[in-house]
């Protein structure tokens, strides 16, 4: 399987999310194809769960609310989420860590 996200010349990262809004819960769920799928408990109301998925991805990737934006996907439930300030490395673990551990909690279940 491939990479979740894409590294710009820049050097920022593009995470490719497929989002569940209005979920029971916020949470990492696992990968989707090539996304990582993702639920919040946000409804997809007045970009209310846009801004949940971006202070759910900062929190996993754990780098600053202010360094993750949205670039898209607004309306749609397949979004690109870019992220300052951090390695694709860094970001590759971070992935790593949340899809194993979503993988753990499914079995658990």
């Amino acid at each position: 399987m491939g990479e979740l996200f894409d590294v710009r010349a820049d050097g920022s990262v593009v995470v490719r999310l497929h989002v569940q809004p209005g979920a029971a819960r916020t949470g990492v769920l696992g990968r989707h194809g090539e996304a990582l799928k993702v639920a919040v408990a946000a409804p997809a109301d007045k970009g209310r769960a846009n801004e949940a998925v971006l202070a759910l991805v900062a929190e996993v990737l754990a780098v600053p609310r202010s360094a993750v934006a949205l670039v898209g996907g607004a309306k749609n439930r397949q979004k690109r989420v870019e992220v300052r300030g951090t390695t694709a490395d860094a970001v590759r673990t971070a992935l790593g860590n949340a899809v194993a551990a979503a993988s753990v909690a499914t079995r658990r279940r």
